[in-house]
């Protein structure tokens, strides 16, 4: 059901409105008709505070958090290792999992950066994305994923495979053959755009520059202009990848990306925590937009995003969870918090006003995710896209007229006081529920299968990759390009 009307005692209207008191919502084919005003209710029944649907602009929806199959929190280049721990599962349970718990936390507009399990089955695993979108309800933007170059490493391999005892050093090199070439990749994301529907939007997700050479990025940035797609990127996340682009690239890999027609305002880039203030200004300039990962960076050990730089350029940004969030909890509301403790600036240095902040969260996240299509407000018109929120907790201990409930929106508020969640007119979330789905069976389910196909941990394995990774970027081997043999058999 796309009609009917939502009351309320609070509205945020957006990022740049002053909040207002009770009146009610009325939808009308997935969209906003009308906002009247009306008495207080005394038990609204959507919820106290009514305001645009939260927008996660990166995350993987993965469903089976990364600690629990074995891939413990490290720096980045260690952990992405420990990612091929993750048990094979039905791709929709995956899916729908995540994003269950995306929306349970207010989330109603996502990017879902897609990783394989199986990459010659790209398609087949989109398909079952697609329909998990559409069952759950949320706005789901799908970066297809593209990568192969620099498989095992940033820099030359040798190094790396040499650190590893003998078998195992023959079982990682093998690996990337298991890839399909990056023309298959992007012959497969064609098919995947042929899914396209209200709730998933397919995009070209080159991985990282440093996994796509350049005559590839060269091609998706053709693509997207001719045929106005968005495009979206990890850039820039670690300092190891700092280092390795201003090696590879001595005239700058943001100007690099420039010339290949890649820098528009299609692109969203993920991460930028190693943007440098030229560089943004680059971006800014080109209409780019970037999702700031706080959490993700934090436990990946990747560094703290220079959002004050973001500011001062002009830098458009959203928030991501990354499927990162601290506690592995899922929470929106938290990650918005965490950003905006982090970035706000420290004494009386102003980096982020609340406006700002609810600007890049709501309006900036979701043109990240979607392009702009006029939502991320309520007002006649928009798309009704829409989360409540309970004051029931947040305010319990207050004292009357010392503080307003959106201000408190700041300070306490979790994805426990999501009262209900609509995207496009569609009620999805109530009571704690998701409409769409049984998550708690998923869950159930996805975990019973991680569990029977999960084959034993090789601890020493995993252990001598990791300690081969450290020593490999200790002693900056990622800035040596790879001798040529083994540029050709990366590719």
């Amino acid at each position: 059901m796309t009609n009917g009307s939502i009351p309320f005692a609070h509205l945020l209207r957006g990022p740049d409105t002053a909040a207002q008191g009770a009146g009610v919502v009325h939808l009308s084919g997935g969209q906003i008709a009308q906002i009247t005003p009306a008495p207080l209710p005394s038990a609204p029944a959507a919820g106290d505070i009514l305001m645009p649907a939260l927008c996660n602009a990166h995350d993987h929806g993965r469903g089976l958090r990364t600690v629990a199959f074995g891939a413990q929190d490290d720096t980045l280049e260690v952990w992405l290792s420990a990612l091929s721990l993750e048990p094979k599962v039905d791709p929709y349970l995956r899916a729908a999992a995540a994003f269950g718990r995306l929306a349970l936390s207010g989330v109603g507009v996502l990017n879902h950066c897609h990783n394989a399990q199986d990459p010659q089955a790209l398609v087949d695993e989109a398909c079952a994305v697609a329909r998990a979108a559409a069952d759950v309800g949320l706005r789901v933007a799908f970066a297809a994923p593209v990568l192969g170059h620099n498989p095992l490493s940033y820099g030359d391999p040798g190094p790396l495979l040499d650190a590893l005892p003998e078998g195992l050093r023959t079982e990682v090199a093998n690996r990337p053959r298991a890839l399909p070439s990056m023309a298959a990749q992007l012959d497969a994301a064609e098919e995947v755009f042929t899914l396209a529907s209200p709730h998933f939007l397919p995009q070209y997700g080159p991985v990282g520059p440093q996994w796509v050479d350049a005559d590839t990025l060269g091609e998706i940035a053709a693509r997207s202009a001719r045929h106005d797609r968005r495009v979206h990127m990890h850039l820039l996340e670690t300092r190891a990848q700092r280092e390795w682009a201003d090696s590879t690239y001595p005239d700058g890999l943001i100007a690099h990306l420039d010339a290949l027609g890649l820098l528009s305002p299609r692109l969203t880039v993920a991460h930028g925590t190693w943007l440098r203030p030229d560089e943004c200004a680059l971006l800014a300039a080109r209409g780019v937009m970037v999702s700031v990962n706080t959490s993700s960076n934090l436990r990946l050990r990747s560094g703290i995003a220079p959002v004050a730089d973001f500011v001062a350029a002009g830098l458009r940004f959203g928030m991501g969870l990354d499927g990162m969030a601290f506690d592995d909890d899922e929470d929106a509301l938290r990650e918005l918090r965490m950003l905006w403790h982090l970035q706000r600036g420290f004494g009386l240095n102003d980096v982020l006003t609340p406006q700002s902040l609810w600007r890049a969260v709501l309006s900036d996240g979701r043109a990240a995710i979607l392009g702009e299509d006029g939502g991320g407000t309520v007002i006649p018109g928009a798309p009704a896209d829409l989360l409540a929120l309970s004051t029931d907790r947040i305010m319990a201990d207050t004292i009357a007229d010392r503080c307003h409930p959106s201000e408190l929106l700041l300070t306490r508020a979790t994805k426990a006081d999501v009262a209900g969640l609509w995207v496009a007119g569609r009620r999805i979330v109530a009571d704690g529920r998701c409409l769409g789905i049984d998550l708690p069976e998923i869950e159930a389910e996805l975990l019973a299968q991680a569990r029977a196909g999960a084959a034993p941990m090789d601890t020493a394995a995993q252990g001598a990759r990791a300690e081969a990774m450290r020593g490999y970027l200790h002693a900056g081997c990622h800035c040596v390009p790879p001798p040529t043999r083994n540029k050709r058999a990366a590719e």
